[in-house]
């Protein structure tokens, strides 16, 4: 069983990691926690969902271009609870 997620690394240079990843309708990055500091950038309009390991949650609004940052130690399952659009970032790590 899929988790409606997948991540495509596009350049991993030993200082940078940048990925891409997508999230479909309903799907979710599952649980886990971010070893470094990171930027996100938005590619598509739209709200997702981080939900802390306590089941507290987030809702991240989306804008297109509109990056922002988190620490390294975030933990969090990530999740699109939209029924149509497919969620879609940019994840830069700094290594």
């Amino acid at each position: 069983m899929g988790t409606g997620s997948h991540g495509e690394v596009q350049q991993d240079d030993g200082r940078f990691r940048v990925t891409r990843w997508t999230i479909e309708p309903g799907g979710a990055i599952p649980m886990h926690r971010h070893d470094h500091d990171y930027v996100v950038v938005p590619l598509v309009d739209d709200t997702m969902y981080a939900v802390a390991p306590d089941g507290s949650e987030v809702a991240a609004e989306l804008r297109i271009g509109e990056s922002y940052t988190r620490s390294a130690g975030v933990e969090h399952r990530v999740e699109n609870r939209g029924s149509t659009n497919t969620i879609v970032f940019v994840e830069v790590e700094r290594l």
